[in-house]
């Protein structure tokens, strides 16, 4: 076909099977794969589907396969090792050494590809959104990515179980997502979308005046889904639609508006209301949502009808996100048959006043907290905990960087000499630290890799070695993948996936400059293993409270300080920055040893010796401190 273009390598894509469910397949990353799939009409992919155990549907899914699409069915024994080591969707290309693994990388992929394959059908990366970004940040640090990719799709699949036997209880996170579509939409052109729809609303017959307008921004509020989707007059429909229509969008310059537009107090502009799932446009995110939303709907419906009239703006997206041209099509080729939905009206934001987060709340308040860093410093010290640094076990070490092969050292890359030097003196400390623990056929995980300084430099060291880079970035692992070819390296691995889908055993886990809570997932995924681990924490301003980890994190910690003390020191431990006077700098690194304290005894509490060590030498880098654990 013409513009189309054949795919060089041949890419296979591993999707879980449990069981089949009135037209849904489960688990339901593996619908909503098989929906984009469709929806790009993407035939590029080899697509397996994995038997998670024994399964006595097997005859019943060419009722909810596309016809489209070829796939086989095979047992997790039969998958490549590689994917074997992560959880499922994953795609793998030959040979078997680059997976991506994980939901949003794995769909992000599909699209790219789809795009690529087909240049002129522009709407399929449009899913991507603005900038591309669609859940593109990491579900560790992403609430919306976490929302959509993991906790929605969770509760609905417990939702459906539930409801074999009993009246379900309404997931929260379905709460979260009705909530979420009643808050005001933010774009990049956020100021002149607004005052064009304040031009919209005074124009004839809505009324000139600015009290009208707010009034009728409230009356829009209370349409019905049925009128929303139908009305002309909706400034937001017309710019998503036209998106994909693939039209010129409505003009939005204010430049020969009248003035009292112009003039018009950000304040007394009409907030923007959501089209879709992230505002005002179609994307990977409302294709995420479909399949889990149109079977919570179908219970509901069932079972649960009197609930409907508590998810208005739910409803009305499921009707609107059917207007979408091909999605009708795609869906029932998928084995989804749209639900015809009553009319409701939009209710207000007060019912979901109860669903705000509450971490760290309860601190705000605290009247015996003092501020600043030291006299959280002094509060510890009079506990008997202080800045202590253990010895460095050879602090002049180094590699023979010059004895190594080109593609080895950091000067390869695109970063200047001086900062390639300070990489080098980096991965000198954890390098010695790691090539003087491992043994003969030990896995090796390199987490938050990027372009594979570390894991490239273990790999051609430790050829006895299996070496694994995982990171999210695509362009970071496919700079690494090219310099492990020039070295003809066999040991190694790349992952492309958020932690969490990373499943394999490894028996050392490394991490240099993995930003602020990322080193406390790798090391508990480290202590989960019972492996090894050698990090470089970073970014200590960044550390908070998340749905995983609170702080403080050990007990000798918690007695004594309190999370918004603990924070203090998080920030100040980032002021460690050459410019800064050398007082200020010195603070800085001692916060930084408590805070890396705190980690150490943590793991500690778990069953591991732990020591906290300055890098040589210091000049290395601002985030000198090295956290190293063996399972005792």
């Amino acid at each position: 076909m013409k513009g189309v273009k054949k795919s060089l390598t041949e890419e296979y894509l591993y999707l879980d099977f449990s069981h089949q469910k009135e037209g849904c397949i489960f688990p339901l990353h593996t619908s909503v794969t098989l929906f984009l799939l469709s929806y790009c009409d993407c035939k590029i992919f080899k697509v397996y589907l994995v038997l998670t155990r024994e399964s006595t549907d097997i005859p019943l899914l060419k009722d909810v396969l596309s016809q489209d699409v070829e796939i086989q069915i095979i047992s997790r024994q039969e998958l490549p090792p590689i994917v074997q080591s992560c959880c499922l969707p994953a795609i793998v290309e030959r040979p078997e050494d680059f997976c991506r693994a994980g939901l949003a990388v794995v769909l992000r992929y599909i699209i790219q590809k789809s795009y690529e394959a087909d240049p002129s059908k522009k709407e399929i990366l449009e899913l991507l959104g603005f900038k591309k970004t669609c859940l593109k940040a990491c579900a560790e640090v992403s609430q919306w990515t976490r929302l959509c990719e993991f906790t929605i799709p969770l509760a609905i699949e417990n939702f459906l179980k539930e409801s074999a036997d009993r009246h379900p209880t309404i997931p929260e996170e379905i709460l979260q997502l009705e909530k979420k579509l009643s808050e005001p939409v933010r774009v990049h052109n956020d100021d002149k979308l607004r005052r064009q729809k304040l031009k919209q609303q005074r124009a004839p017959g809505d009324g000139p005046s600015l009290a009208k307008g707010k009034m009728q921004s409230k009356v829009d509020r209370q349409k019905t889904s049925e009128e929303l989707g139908s009305s002309s007059k909706s400034l937001e429909l017309k710019m998503a639609f036209s998106k994909l229509m693939v039209q010129e969008e409505p003009a939005t310059t204010t430049n020969g508006d009248a003035s009292h537009i112009r003039k018009a107090k950000a304040s007394d502009l009409p907030p923007l209301e959501h089209v879709f799932a992230e505002g005002l446009y179609f994307t990977l995110a409302d294709i995420v949502l479909l399949p889990c939303i149109h079977h919570f709907l179908l219970i509901i419906c069932k079972k649960l009808s009197e609930k409907l009239v508590e998810f208005p703006l739910l409803s009305a997206w499921y009707q609107r996100i059917q207007e979408v041209p091909r999605v009708k099509t795609a869906a029932s080729q998928c084995g989804i048959h749209f639900l015809h939905l009553p009319a409701l009206l939009t209710s207000s934001n007060e019912q979901h006043s109860n669903l705000n987060e509450a971490t760290g709340v309860e601190e705000q308040n605290d009247p015996s907290f003092v501020g600043g860093p030291r006299p959280t410093m002094t509060k510890l010290m009079e506990k008997g905990i202080e800045v202590m640094f253990s010895p460095h076990p050879c602090p002049t070490w180094t590699l023979d960087w010059n004895s190594l092969p080109a593609a080895v050292s950091p000067k390869e890359g695109k970063m200047p000499y001086d900062r390639a030097l300070r990489k080098q003196q980096q991965l000198n400390n954890l390098v010695y630290v790691v090539t003087n623990r491992a043994k003969p056929g030990d896995r090796i995980v390199d987490f938050c890799s990027g372009g594979g300084h570390v894991g490239i430099v273990l790999a051609h060291m430790l050829p006895s070695c299996q070496v694994t880079l995982i990171e999210n970035k695509e362009l970071s692992l496919i700079r690494a993948k090219k310099r492990s070819d020039e070295l003809g390296l066999s040991n190694i691995w790349f992952i492309q996936a958020n932690m969490e889908y990373f499943t394999g055993m490894f028996n050392i886990g490394v991490a240099l400059h993995a930003c602020g809570v990322a080193t406390d997932m790798v090391i508990e995924h480290c202590i989960k293993t019972r492996a090894s681990f050698v990090t470089c924490p970073c970014c200590y301003g960044f550390i908070q409270n998340t749905s995983k980890f609170n702080f403080p994190k050990s007990e000798q910690f918690k007695k004594t300080l309190s999370y918004k003390e603990h924070m203090i020191l998080c920030r100040f431990a980032d002021q460690t920055a050459v410019q800064l006077p050398p007082q200020r700098r010195l603070i800085g690194k001692q916060c930084m040893c408590l805070v890396d304290l705190d980690r150490a005894r943590a793991a500690e509490e778990r069953g591991y010796s732990v020591q906290v060590i300055s890098m040589e030498p210091e000049s290395c880098s601002p985030k000198n401190n090295m956290i190293v654990g063996v399972p005792i």
